[in-house]
């Protein structure tokens, strides 16, 4: 099932050759944003209105768990007869709605960002009931028993305790068994043939695991099977994981080790950032991350930001939702993208305005011209408003609620002209013009999330 790529190698998502710490695609930068009310697209059936949907409000990025626990989800494998499932058989429409998502995406120029397992697929936590009718359980196929594999008949805990052997498959893991090898040929068919589809295309970045808390080998495993079937297919792919504890990333050993070692981990994924912090705790993590890349420049990304309200694991609102996103791009984020409807807003109209929002940025200047200049604002409250700045030249200014700082322009000569920007509606509001020559007062035209943009006429 090999196929020939669809666009030239050199067009394909890599780190901007001129700054490696944002993305470029078919040979230009670009800045990725989305949102979208599923993690699992491929398996909606409305995919395409709702990336053209995407498409029509600036919206670049999708994450896409290779997931099928959700209603109305199909397996990768075929159910014969007695219901079970036959390992050694695919069941081709999970595969044709992959291939159809990589199909339209390249048509509207969307980068993909593929999560290749995902941990709650495989827990029956809560009631859900994943394991229980997984077709990986031995009870359900026609292909191994219990016994052979290892695996138990249930895992009721969460899967952050880490218990299912499903992801301890590889030798030198501390948890590695003889038997598990049988999952692991099965794991290895299932990711070879993911492959398949999605080599050929240019638009898909691959993330090995949603929110892992289990050994880094696993992931880097994974990785490295990933980048050698690439080069066997003559391409570049860039390959990341996802840990749990990002959240925490100053205090994480595993985002320690992503950070130190850019041979392994070609862009840092620090979705989990996003949640259990606000405010200035997340402005302050989220700029530890990036200043840590320093070293060895990568992407950082952001597939996942959570706001759905408040929860027990700590999404926040949707307002924490819009803060983080605007935090993420003026901190020196690659992308940010608002999580599924549930854990976040998804694509639905705030989220929509923010990215028009962040598109009108663009008109006037890019982000990768930018830097954070905190220093520069005066008279600010704690979480008030956030700048980033190229100073004497452009300056981007986030107000998370209303609000009125001082900028200090001391020392640049001449007018800085642009335009206020309504987070709110995606709209831009009225011209600004700002003379130099000092600290400069700037209010907010109302309440609610609201950014000013100012650049050298």
């Amino acid at each position: 099932m090999e196929r020939e790529p669809v666009v030239p190698n050199a067009d394909r998502i890599r780190p901007w050759l001129e700054d490696t710490r944002y993305w470029q695609y078919r040979s230009e930068p670009v800045l990725l944003l989305g949102g979208s009310r599923e993690d699992n697209l491929f398996q909606i059936p409305d995919l395409e209105q709702h990336l053209d949907l995407l498409a029509s409000v600036g919206g670049n990025y999708i994450r896409n768990t290779m997931s099928d626990r959700d209603e109305g989800d199909v397996y990768p494998y075929l159910q014969v007869e007695g219901g079970r499932y036959d390992l050694d058989q695919w069941n081709e429409e999970y595969w044709r709605r992959f291939q159809e998502l990589l199909r339209l995406t390249h048509e509207r120029d969307i980068i993909v960002q593929i999560e290749v397992w995902d941990r709650f697929d495989l827990s029956d936590v809560r009631g859900m009931g994943n394991w229980h009718r997984h077709p990986y359980r031995p009870a359900n196929n026609v292909n191994y028993t219990g016994e052979e594999t290892g695996l138990a008949d249930a895992y009721p805990d969460h899967p952050s305790a880490d218990r299912h052997p499903f992801y301890h498959t590889v030798p030198g893991m501390a948890e590695y068994r003889a038997e598990y090898d049988t999952i692991r040929s099965y794991q290895e068919r299932f990711v070879a043939r993911m492959l398949s589809h999605s080599l050929p295309y240019g638009n898909v970045l691959y993330c090995m695991n949603n929110e892992t808390s289990t050994d880094p080998r696993w992931g880097q495993y994974w990785m490295s099977f990933i980048t050698q079937q690439a080069r066997a297919a003559g391409v570049d792919v860039f390959v990341t994981d996802m840990f749990d504890d990002g959240w925490m990333p100053e205090r994480s050993e595993k985002v320690r080790l992503a950070l130190d070692h850019p041979e392994l981990y070609d862009f840092i994924d620090i979705s989990q950032v996003n949640s259990r912090n606000f405010g200035e705790d997340h402005w302050n993590r989220l700029r530890w991350v990036v200043r840590e890349t320093a070293a060895h420049p990568r992407p950082v990304n952001h597939t996942k930001i959570y706001s759905a309200g408040e929860t027990g694991f700590g999404s926040g609102t949707p307002q924490d939702g819009i803060e983080r996103f605007w935090r993420n791009l003026l901190g020196g984020s690659a992308s940010s993208r608002f999580h599924r409807d549930g854990a976040g807003i998804g694509l639905n109209e705030t989220a929509q305005a923010c990215i028009r929002s962040a598109r009108r940025v663009e008109e006037l200047i890019r982000f990768w011209e930018i830097e954070p200049h905190m220093e520069l604002l005066g008279d600010r409250e704690e979480n008030e408003a956030y700048l980033a700045a190229n100073p004497g030249e452009a300056y981007v200014l986030f107000f998370c609620s209303g609000g009125a700082v001082t900028l200090d322009l001391t020392g640049q000569d001449g007018p800085l002209a642009g335009r206020w920007i309504d987070v709110s509606t995606g709209d831009a509001g009225a011209d600004l013009q700002v003379r130099g020559g000092g600290a400069r007062p700037l209010a907010a035209p109302g309440d609610g999330p609201w950014v000013a943009v100012l650049v050298r006429g």
